[in-house]
């Protein structure tokens, strides 16, 4: 059996996550802060599944983890030759999409 794929996060992508539970705070959304690990607990699909995300602009991939009625969208680039995945960004669906700069 393969080993796992290894999911390392970008800079930016763990300062979304402190914006997010911010955004999530001003939405009047209480579970903000609880709400953190969900994504984590949504990428590790990738240590076994790296292509499952939609392929998008410059080799990029987006997966969406759903969360009831909203959910995450995560910008990533598969590195096989690695055995590894970079998680760029991670936005949560009610925000804007993302800029060319942001990637």
């Amino acid at each position: 059996m393969a080993s796992p794929i290894t999911v390392h996060l970008a800079e930016a992508a763990w300062n979304d996550l402190e914006d997010l539970v911010n955004f999530l705070l001003t939405q009047g959304d209480a579970t903000a802060p609880a709400l953190v690990d969900f994504p984590f607990d949504g990428l590790h699909v990738l240590t076994h599944q790296p292509g499952i995300g939609r392929p998008v602009d410059q080799g990029l991939r987006e997966l969406v983890l759903h969360r009831g009625k909203s959910g995450y969208i995560v910008k990533y680039r598969y590195l096989p030759e690695r055995a590894a995945v970079r998680v760029l960004r991670i936005r949560h669906q009610r925000q804007a999409g993302y800029t060319e700069r942001e990637i």
